[in-house]
């Protein structure tokens, strides 16, 4: 148990992330008296919060109890001097994340790689770096002294963020990305939280969905009209796209084409995804329209791990769809694969890896596991055995090592909640094809209007630092009957964005 006592909430959401960082699986609990606070002992560790004050010189004091890794007594105070940091809150949440760190990893005797950074997008501390004439060795100084990040991820991230910064110059201030969303599948795997519905069970909502995706488009057309706006990237994914039937498929390349200028965008991805859904006329049908860029996904190459996942193809099928791919014509093909899942050791991951080799896609994805809300995983936990932290960082090792053998270099990365091993998910891919799409998402530097059931809108205002949101209701039938009500939060967004372009 991890007991709390604060006499000020002040810093109570950092010291969370960094006990969340050492204590995964122990509960909180909240102390509300120091009568409570005196009588813990044992196996527990105590974290006390509270304000001095000294001739009016308020200093803020973290007092850490508990016992080290070798079972000894432990207890230290983390003092901020209210004038001590010139730079106000933000450095003195930066500085008590790192001692509090150094405190629970003495205590716990575990380590991050990526040290005090808890957020989804560290590259985003490297951009703003690079922006204020930050040089590699003071960048990489920087997040290795003040974030505690690991030497190894600080140059991955280096690396992957100086690759970004040549894809996000490339956008213009009225430009935006294009997210269209086909929530079918045909069936859920394990590991997935994305808004998905069995393609057997909802196939006659299909011909709705795609009528009401089009009504949605042509209102998004004239938004995009009426603000000036362009697009630079299409993203069309899921689900699986590819799960709806031929004439369903080419209806909605063909509605796509109506609605928006294909021609001119820079990138255009179709997630072909699951090999069990890939046959040679979709695939000529994806090639008839002007996507330019697909993706197919084994997320694993070992046939007994794909069962186990709930996918219904094996890695044969895998190979196959691939090979169709390159038949029908298509150059820049993507590939999705996870470390750490259920039963894979390293053993069986570098055969993923060696398998993917062969095939020489232009890029890959490699994926933590990681243990979402609202996946079959965090219901049916208890019956599986993950692997250790340092197993699940060797994958990633690995994968880079083969990602820089088949040529590539990482390109984008981000990191989510209940990650395996505390550790990240990364793009490769071979110089000239980083999906410009996947940036974008990631570093939030541009506006992407998101289409269908579940998808949600970011619109990035970067003159006042902000970004707002309009979702679109998950629900598949939902969705269908209320596309005014949702055209209409995009309306008011984009056009507040147009008003600040001029």
């Amino acid at each position: 148990m991890i007991y709390l006592k604060y006499d000020t909430d002040l810093y109570e959401y950092e010291i969370a992330d960094i006990i969340r960082l050492f204590f995964k699986e122990e509960q909180t609990c909240r102390l509300t008296d120091d009568k409570a606070v005196k009588e813990i002992s044992g196996e527990t560790v105590l974290l006390r919060t509270w304000v001095e004050n000294n001739k009016n010189c308020r200093t803020f004091i973290l007092s850490i109890k508990g016992k080290d890794i070798k079972g000894k007594d432990f207890d230290t105070l983390i003092e901020i001097p209210e004038e001590g940091l010139r730079e106000g809150l933000k450095l003195k949440k930066q500085y008590l994340k790192k001692e509090l760190y150094k405190a629970l990893s003495i205590i716990s005797g575990k380590e991050s790689p990526w040290g005090t950074l808890t957020g989804v997008r560290p590259s985003k501390i490297v951009h703003e770096m690079l922006e204020n004439g930050y040089n590699e060795y003071e960048v990489l100084e920087k997040l290795q002294k003040n974030y505690l990040v690991s030497a190894k991820k600080a140059n991955l991230l280096y690396e992957v963020a100086k690759t970004e910064k040549r894809i996000l110059d490339t956008a213009y201030p009225d430009t935006v990305s294009l997210y269209i969303g086909i929530p079918f599948c045909t069936t859920r795997c394990l590991y997935c939280s994305f808004t998905s519905n069995s393609i057997d069970k909802c196939r006659h909502l299909i011909d709705g969905y795609l009528s009401a995706l089009h009504e949605e488009m042509k209102g998004v057309k004239e938004i995009l009209e009426n603000n000036s706006l362009k697009l630079q990237s299409i993203y069309i994914g899921g689900g699986t796209p590819t799960s709806i039937d031929c004439n369903q498929l080419e209806r909605l390349l063909e509605l796509t084409a109506l609605s928006f200028n294909t021609e001119d965008v820079d990138e255009y991805t179709f997630e072909a995804g699951r090999p069990d859904t890939i046959n040679k006329e979709k695939l000529e049908i994806i090639k008839g329209s002007k996507v330019s860029r697909i993706c197919i996904n084994p997320q694993t190459m070992n046939d007994e791990t794909l069962l186990a996942i709930g996918r219904n193809h094996t890695a044969s099928s895998i190979r196959e769809a691939f090979t169709l791919a390159r038949e029908v014509g298509f150059n820049n093909i993507n590939m999705d694969i996870i470390t750490g899942l259920p039963g894979e050791n390293l053993q069986m991951f570098e055969n993923t890896l060696k398998e993917i080799g062969k095939l020489s896609p232009e890029a890959v994805t490699v994926h933590a596991m990681a243990v979402k809300r609202a996946s079959r995983f965090k219901e049916e936990r208890e019956k599986y055995k993950m692997i250790s932290d340092q197993e699940a960082s060797d994958m990633m090792d690995l994968a880079y090592k083969h990602a820089k053998n088949l040529g590539m270099h990482p390109y984008y990365l981000y990191r989510q909640k209940n990650i395996l091993g505390n550790l990240e998910n990364v793009g490769y891919s071979k110089p000239g094809y980083e999906c410009i799409y996947n940036v974008q998402i990631m570093e939030e530097k541009q506006t992407i209007i998101a289409l269908g059931a579940g998808a949600v809108t970011k619109v990035v205002y970067p003159q006042e630092n902000r970004i707002e949101r309009a979702f679109n209701v998950k629900n598949v039938e939902e969705y269908i009957k209320r596309i005014p009500e949702m055209l209409e939060r995009k309306k008011k967004l984009l056009c507040a964005k147009g008003d600040e372009k001029s």
